[in-house]
């Protein structure tokens, strides 16, 4: 099932409300499982999100013990963490910035797996296509759209950094593309930082032209990440060991069914089919959850860079943060299976 979040937050406070005083004015005592389990992803949605939404794949493996699931979707990621450090939701899909902001911040969240570690992709910065535009310098004072905190502000500041600028040479402005896009179009703003497949439906129609693609720079890329509110992860460690497992299964079927999943993937987001296909040119997916070596020290690299980049308070103590339990016990059981 799938709540969006502004309907989703009214019931919340009703349900916080209810669930703090009890019966009466006295406190509530813990149930042996929750009601429901709340997931988010930042919207449209990651793709194992998108698939599990498709096909009820954890409301099959929770229906077992009468637990509804509800899907959630946010429209930035700083939503999705917020909602995750305060126990609006359990669980969230979101990029790594948003989550390596909300660990530095002390809250009490775990990083418990990937959500995808792509070496190929990135966002592109667009232009209209009659644009006299034509390099990143050319970007300097002009009025530039992106959503602050994501990791297409992240990509947008490496790229500038790249030829000498940062965001504050340009007018940064936090739109999503539902309102960048036709602005563009217009004339209002001079230029669209976006992921490839968003930003690549403007591309495909003639309508706007890539000025820069950062997924020439791989070595930017980070893992996007799978994120659980701490309290919920010490009182219920068999659920989340029991969401990373079917994420794995749904991880692995992608794999085995690539034009199925491309085809749910692109109707679900309406992104561009050539460029989903330029992502995973491979023919793999990169879902699987598990936490590498090289994964964590890519989250380690784009911590410093934010911290530099004025894009990080804080800092974020790894020990605490991360914990790889959940996901080596969920692979273990799949792989039993």
């Amino acid at each position: 099932m799938t709540v969006a979040f502004n309907a989703f937050r009214r019931l919340l406070l009703k349900g916080v409300v209810s669930a703090a005083i009890g019966i009466g004015g006295m406190p509530a005592f813990a149930q042996d499982k929750p009601e429901v389990i709340r997931i988010g992803s930042t919207a449209p949605g990651h793709l194992k999100f998108v698939l599990a939404q498709k096909d009820g794949w954890w409301d099959k493996e929770f229906a077992k013990d009468g637990i509804k699931v509800e899907l959630v979707t946010f429209n930035g990621g700083s939503e999705a963490t917020t909602a995750l450090a305060t126990g609006a939701i359990e669980f969230t899909y979101t990029g790594n910035n948003p989550a390596l902001r909300v660990a530095a911040s002390g809250a009490d969240v775990k990083l418990i797996g990937l959500s995808s570690y792509l070496k190929s992709g990135g966002s592109y910065v667009i232009v209209k296509n009659d644009s006299p535009l034509k390099t990143l310098q050319d970007l300097k004072g002009k009025k530039v759209a992106y959503l602050t905190g994501t990791v297409r502000h992240s990509n947008f500041s490496k790229a500038l950094n790249s030829v000498g600028l940062t965001t504050a040479d340009v007018e940064g402005l936090n739109l999503p593309f539902e309102a960048s896009g036709p602005a563009l179009l217009r004339g209002d703003i001079d230029a669209i930082v976006e992921t490839d497949s968003t930003a690549a439906k403007l591309v495909d129609t003639g309508e706007a032209r890539v000025l820069f693609d950062t997924g020439t720079h791989p070595e930017w890329n980070v893992p996007n990440v799978i994120s659980v509110n701490g309290a919920f992860a010490a009182k219920y460690p068999d659920l989340v060991k029991r969401l990373l497992k079917v994420d794995i299964e749904i991880s692995r079927w992608a794999d085995a069914h690539p034009e199925e999943t491309i085809k749910t993937f692109v109707e679900a987001t309406k992104s561009s089919e050539k460029s989903v296909r330029k992502t995973y040119a491979d023919g793999q997916f990169h879902q699987d959850p598990r936490l590498s070596d090289d994964a964590i020290a890519a989250l380690k690299g784009e911590e410093k860079f934010m911290a530099g980049a004025g894009l990080l308070k804080g800092s974020i103590d790894y020990g605490k943060w991360i914990d790889r339990s959940f996901v080596d016990a969920a692979a273990s059981q799949v792989a039993v299976q």
